[in-house]
């Protein structure tokens, strides 16, 4: 498995290492009941005073622990071994608006507390800047798919800049961009479907990304006053999404079948 990625050993090794990390954190709460490492490790952040350790605080953030391994791999792995098909410089500029999109979407738990200005922001910039280029790599429904996406992270984006100067934006307006980013994924993962650049698994992965929130929030019901609930849950989406991000990158420098060479007859 390590041979099939150009980047595999690497990955297997900060995997092997946060694996590790975690490892450590859940005998830390087990034996001392200090939640400070393992709540650090998955959710970014300082524990919550006066929380201890439970057997439900312990599953979730587990859970969200486990979810960031996965994600880690998935996304560090990098594209399939092999040499590297001829791209054009759209596909090539989308693959790194993609990567920088991930990132992104990780500044909202490992950073967030350290920039001054609202993750949020960044995020639906980058994810703006992927909407335009995905127009041009697919080259259909520009109209209707480019549109969503534009009306959604394009808002969210002047919606995240005008909360920062203290200008309040109406829930409604919130509520149609939201609706515009949905539609835009529904989309894209349609187009990516039927497009063979891009692998089942990615796609479902982003069909997770977008289903597995409404199962977290029947599945945080149970736990209406448990702390890490939210947060180890939402860490769940956000690394669905992350990885599909990255593996519409990785499969666009995936080796494509080359052509069986024609024997001209004597």
């Amino acid at each position: 498995m390590s041979r099939r990625h150009r980047s595999a050993l690497p990955a297997l090794l900060v995997t092997g290492l946060y694996g590790a990390a975690l490892t450590v954190a859940v005998v830390v709460a087990l034996v001392s009941g200090d939640l400070g490492p393992l709540w650090w490790l998955t959710l970014f952040a300082t524990v919550t005073e006066g929380v201890a350790v439970t057997g439900q605080s312990l599953l979730l953030l587990v859970l969200a622990g486990l979810s960031w391994a996965w994600g880690i791999w998935q996304i560090l792995r990098g594209p399939p071994a092999g040499p590297q098909p001829q791209q054009d410089r759209n596909t090539l500029r989308l693959r790194v608006a993609l990567y920088v999109a991930t990132a992104t979407t990780w500044l909202l738990y490992g950073t967030e507390s350290w920039i001054w200005v609202d993750a949020t922001v960044i995020v639906s910039a980058a994810m703006w800047v992927v909407v335009l280029l995905f127009m041009r790599v697919l080259g259909r429904d520009r109209q209707y798919t480019g549109g969503a996406g534009v009306l959604g992270y394009g808002g969210f984006t002047v919606i995240g800049v005008l909360d920062l100067v203290g200008r309040p934006v109406p829930d409604e307006v919130e509520l149609i961009c939201g609706l515009a980013g949905l539609a835009w994924a529904v989309l894209i993962l349609r187009a990516q479907w039927h497009d063979d650049r891009w692998e089942t698994a990615t796609v479902a992965y982003g069909i997770a990304a977008l289903v597995v929130p409404i199962f977290l929030v029947l599945v945080a019901l149970p736990f209406p006053e448990e702390e890490s609930a939210a947060e180890a849950l939402g860490v769940v989406s956000s690394v669905l999404m992350m990885i599909w991000l990255a593996r519409s990158a990785h499969d666009l420098a995936a080796p494509r079948p080359q052509p069986a060479e024609v024997t001209a007859g004597r």
